[in-house]
């Protein structure tokens, strides 16, 4: 089941009740002339079981304790927002896998030939979906990113991932002047920033659901951050966002400030298309098998994640 992802950028208070998410609207709720048979009528509610992703986005929403707690039993992910209205914090399950103890042992008794090979895998899709990209929405050569692809080794110790990703950047908005990816650059940076961290919500949730450590990656080991591992397997899947972005690119959508409709595009990535093990899939459930053969790689299982293609 594909798992809706709910945004509020307007106030609100949402509160629980009967397994429902209710959503009431401030001005609504506060004005005492109102009768309550209106105030009812304008309330609406959700299926909790129905959610993945929910984002707040607005100084004046105020959230119970008791729908945070049944959203996180229902291992919803909920992304919150800062002043510049982009997203800042992300709050996950403690607990998402019946079996957890047993993932947990099985992921930190993994070698480092292991997680080395797992890197080589994750590189290889990434350049590999970069450069098929390029070449849909961009008139340049892509043999040599198919070539790089083709070479990564064991723990990429040539850094094809860098090269890629230069030649990559140096070619993806030439409508911008000296364009270079940053997270504190110009625009359409923004825009990669939001879907990133949309994407970066996904994985970690697909994690937590395999019963993994979003902290503990095969790759990234920065002590400060607690998603390395989401940050690792999310790198294939990142072309999905910025092919999103080309297009809106393209079309003469390069804003400084991102407007409603343009977070609503980037919003739709979890039901976006991608081919994953020969079949089309819903990005958010392609993750979740991604997350579960990663777990395999773990236990002994499987020594191949899958990780998906453009269709």
């Amino acid at each position: 089941m594909i798992k809706k992802t709910l945004y509020f950028g307007n106030p609100a208070y949402l509160s629980l009740k009967s397994e429902q998410l209710v959503i009431k609207l401030p001005e609504v709720e506060k004005n005492d002339t109102l009768p309550e048979s209106f105030k009812r009528s304008n309330e609406k509610s959700l299926p909790i079981e129905d959610l993945g992703v929910v984002v707040l986005d607005h100084k004046q929403i105020t959230i119970t304790h008791g729908l945070i707690e049944k959203l996180l039993d229902n291992n919803v992910v909920i992304i919150t927002c800062d002043s510049r209205r982009m997203p800042v914090g992300l709050m996950l399950p403690l607990c998402g896998n019946t079996t957890q103890n047993e993932r947990f042992t099985d992921q930190l008794s993994a070698s480092e030939p292991l997680k080395k090979q797992l890197w080589q895998q994750t590189i290889k899709a990434k350049i590999t979906n970069q450069a098929e990209v390029l070449s849909r929405y961009r008139s340049c050569n892509i043999k040599n990113m198919l070539h790089w692809a083709n070479e990564v080794r064991s723990g990429d110790p040539d850094n094809f991932e860098a090269r890629a990703a230069a030649y990559y950047w140096g070619q993806a908005f030439p409508q911008v002047e000296n364009f270079t990816r940053d997270r504190e650059g110009i625009a359409p940076n923004n825009l990669l920033n939001y879907g990133y961290a949309i994407l970066r919500a996904i994985v970690a949730r697909a994690l937590v659901s395999s019963g993994l450590l979003p902290t503990l990656g095969i790759h990234h080991h920065n002590r400060y951050n607690a998603y390395c591992l989401a940050d690792d397997i999310m790198e294939p899947y990142r072309p999905f966002v910025d092919q999103i972005v080309f297009d809106m690119a393209d079309k003469g959508t390069i804003p400084e400030e991102l407007s409603i409709d343009h977070k609503a595009k980037l919003l739709r990535l979890p039901d976006i298309d991608v081919m994953i093990g020969g079949r089309m899939s819903p990005l958010m459930l392609a993750v979740a098998q991604t997350t579960a053969s990663l777990y395999q790689c773990f236990d002994g299982s499987t020594r191949k994640i899958k990780y998906p293609e453009l269709p």
